[in-house]
C-alpha cells in the first residue's frame, strides 16, 4: 500500500477532523475530497426511513451543539454516527447532548442530489 508523507501540522489537522477513533485518516481525506466511501458504494437499498421520512444512502446530516459541529451519514440504509448506528433522530441527538432533545429540529440534512442543507423537520409529512 502506498504511503503519504505529511508534516506534523497536517497530521494534527487530520486527527482533529476524526469523529471517532474508528474513523481512519483515509476516511477523513475521502470526506475532504468529496469522494464516496467504500461503504456508500455498497449501499444499494432504499436508504434510512423513520416516521415517513426517507433519507437515501449518502445523505449527510449535521448539528451544532455547544459550538461544535457533529455529523452523521446514511450508509447502507442506516444512520451512522461516530461509527455507530442510531435508530431515530432523537436517539442520535441524545448521544451528543445526553439530554432529551427533539431530533427533528436538532438535525440538518443534505441529500446526495442537493447542495442545500435543510432542517430534518422540514422533510416531515404534516
Amino acid at each position: 500500500m502506498p504511503t503519504l508523507d505529511v508534516d506534523f501540522d497536517v497530521w494534527k489537522a487530520l486527527t482533529l477532523r476524526r469523529d471517532s477513533e474508528e474513523m481512519t485518516y483515509n476516511d477523513v481525506l475521502r470526506d475532504l475530497l468529496g469522494l464516496a466511501s467504500v461503504e456508500e458504494n455498497l449501499g444499494t437499498g432504499t436508504g434510512w426511513t423513520w416516521k415517513g421520512v426517507n433519507l437515501p444512502n449518502g445523505t449527510e446530516l449535521r448539528a451544532e451543539y455547544k459550538g461544535k459541529e457533529y455529523t452523521a451519514k446514511i450508509i447502507q440504509d442506516a444512520w451512522m454516527q461516530s461509527g455507530e448506528t442510531k435508530n431515530s433522530p432523537s436517539h442520535a441527538a441524545w448521544s451528543i447532548t445526553q439530554a432529551g432533545v427533539n431530533g427533528w429540529t436538532f438535525w440538518q440534512v443534505k441529500k446526495p442530489d442537493s447542495d442545500q442543507w435543510v432542517s430534518l423537520n422540514a422533510l416531515r409529512v404534516k
